[in-house]
């Protein structure tokens, strides 16, 4: 495993009298090599926090965290660690190019030739060759994000971890983010983002990681996911010479509509099977839990 999770808690100080909100309540999960793996779940669910714990960026009260295997967070694995915040704030006064630059000296993994050369691929890759001199003030919000993923790609990391990149973005720069992070997926990176955008998360993941409360409820394929619910089937027929269509909820209801139609001789033309989304199975899923 690239990543694995064992009963992570963390509280924060809530109000006076030294009260304290647990919002990471036993985290568990794990992240496989090669998978691209999405982590959704309400405002205040404890996403960030747990990206924040998993990356060194705040101490979680007790629990484990282990890395390839089982390594513990240390300066030097973040030579194989790729990261972008949820808001990035930047060196505005760098160029693009001098921004990645400087990122990539701080690798300590690129120097000299290598290094320009990385700097040149990685702007071409999220499409920011052609504007490398612009300072970073004056990127537009897809742009910024796009310079984000570009740095936490320069060193060529083992693991990517994003929070909430996808959020904020017009459709165009939606699209362009998602086929970046895929790109990154097909040179074998792992890559773990969290989103509350789940059709753009269902386009892209392998695998699903849910947090609610502060507890993981679901880990596991994205399929596995929208097995959970109920696929709803659609019978084309004829009758006095018209298409009609006719929506049932499953396999049962199905097979005793196709066989009254049948009985009465008329013609089914087809019959087509609608899965739910991601975001219908991850309402049903979360609405089932008593959390």
């Amino acid at each position: 495993m690239v990543l694995e999770v064992s009963n992570l808690h963390k509280s924060y100080p809530s109000g006076f009298l030294g009260r304290k909100a647990e919002v990471l309540r036993g985290v568990n999960f794990q992240v496989r090599e090669g998978a691209v793996v999405g982590f959704i779940g309400a405002n205040g669910a404890g996403k960030s926090t747990t990206i924040k714990s998993i990356l060194g960026l705040v101490k979680p009260d007790s629990g484990g965290i282990r890395y390839f295997g089982d390594k513990k967070i240390t300066p030097n694995l973040f030579k194989e660690i790729g990261f972008l915040p949820e808001r990035p704030n930047f060196y505005k006064f760098l160029s693009g190019k001098e921004f990645l630059t400087y990122y990539a000296r701080l690798s300590n993994k690129l120097s000299g030739v290598r290094l320009k050369e990385q700097v040149d691929l990685t702007l071409k890759k999220v499409h920011l060759f052609e504007d490398k001199d612009k300072l970073i003030k004056s990127y537009s919000k897809g742009m910024i994000q796009r310079i984000g993923i570009a740095q936490a790609l320069i060193h060529d990391p083992k693991l990517i971890i994003l929070d909430e990149p996808l959020s904020g973005l017009d459709p165009d720069g939606r699209y362009q983010l998602s086929q970046i992070i895929k790109g990154a997926a097909t040179e074998g990176k792992t890559i773990f983002f969290s989103s509350h955008l789940l059709d753009d998360t269902e386009r892209l993941c392998d695998d699903i990681v849910i947090i609610k409360g502060g507890v993981i409820t679901f880990q596991g394929a994205l399929n596995d996911v929208l097995s959970k619910t109920t696929s709803s089937f659609t019978i084309t027929y004829i009758e006095n010479g018209k298409s009609v269509n006719m929506v049932v909820n499953d396999e049962r209801e199905l097979n005793k509509e196709i066989s009254q139609l049948v009985n009465k001789q008329l013609v089914i033309t087809n019959v087509s099977r609608k899965n739910k989304s991601l975001e219908e199975a991850y309402v049903s899923m979360v609405s089932d839990q008593n959390v």
